[in-house]
């Protein structure tokens, strides 16, 4: 996973790659790559300072500023650490200006309760393997709405059923494998858009995401099931499962406003080879 990724590093700064372009606009940063150096930041914060016997259980991202492809300067600090939990904030800026905030929090893992406790039984299942072979390696995501199944023809799922993805993380910086929970924090992002793409394509945009997860993921393959949609004046909220190859960890939600003049259509896109999309 050295070839390339979402950023390079230059000293204390990260360069967005050509992987990291939205299609939003050509000068504009996508959420995947902006939600994965964050959480690459947190995850690295909590390592400083010692605390392996913590895991990550909550992640959140605003999106309040539009990231342009030039360099971004990342920043953490602990907000309170305890002997069961760190609650952490970070910032991405670019020329001195703020444009992605995120919160962290990592707690202690130990053992479930005796008792029963209702849990959804409608498990979410990764695709077929002759069609997603297990596999780290970073591939075009695969989607499935109910009409369709499961393939990488975006022009198929372009329509208004409900939708899936599954996909391998993406390499965060170039010459570094990122962990299985660096890989999510950037993968959350698609969670707007399987809950936004209808058949005028993705006409919201999210201005924020927040990743639950009561573990990590076995591997860098991830998988996001739509669960829930509501939209009113031109204001949409979405949630997902999140799931791996040995079941749902946890849960993805996104809110979104309206950016129809600038729809992303996915039937003007034939993404082949390593071209790896992201609204």
């Amino acid at each position: 996973m050295t070839e390339f990724a979402l950023f390079r590093a230059e000293g204390d700064l990260l360069v967005p790659q050509d992987l990291a372009r939205s299609l939003w606009r050509e000068d504009q940063m996508h959420g995947v790559a902006t939600a994965g150096a964050l959480g690459r930041e947190v995850e690295t914060e909590v390592a400083a300072a010692g605390r392996d016997d913590l895991r990550p259980a909550r992640f959140t991202v605003d999106l309040f500023k539009a990231p342009s492809m030039g360099p971004c300067r990342l920043s953490s600090r602990v907000v309170r650490e305890g002997a069961r939990l760190m609650l952490l904030d970070a910032e991405l800026a670019q020329d001195g200006v703020v444009v992605a905030r995120a919160s962290a929090l990592f707690l202690k893992a130990t053992e479930n309760p005796d008792g029963e406790v209702w849990t959804p039984s409608d498990l979410p299942q990764p695709p077929p393997l002759e069609i997603a072979a297990v596999s780290d390696e970073p591939r075009v995501p695969i989607f499935y709405s109910e009409g369709v199944g499961w393939s990488q023809n975006f022009a198929e799922h372009q329509n208004g059923d409900r939708k899936a993805t599954w996909q391998t993380s993406l390499p965060i910086v170039l010459g570094e494998t990122p962990t299985p929970f660096q890989g999510l924090a950037g993968a959350a992002d698609s969670t707007s858009m399987i809950t936004n793409w209808g058949t005028g394509g993705v006409q919201y945009i999210n201005t924020d995401i927040t990743l639950a997860i009561s573990r990590v993921p076995v591997s860098q393959e991830i998988g996001l099931t739509t669960v829930s949609r509501y939209a009113h004046d031109g204001i949409a909220t979405g949630s997902a499962v999140v799931f791996d190859r040995e079941g749902p960890i946890g849960t993805t939600t996104v809110t979104s406003i309206s950016n129809a003049r600038r729809a992303v259509d996915f039937t003007q896109h034939d993404f082949t080879g390593e071209s790896i999309p992201s609204a």
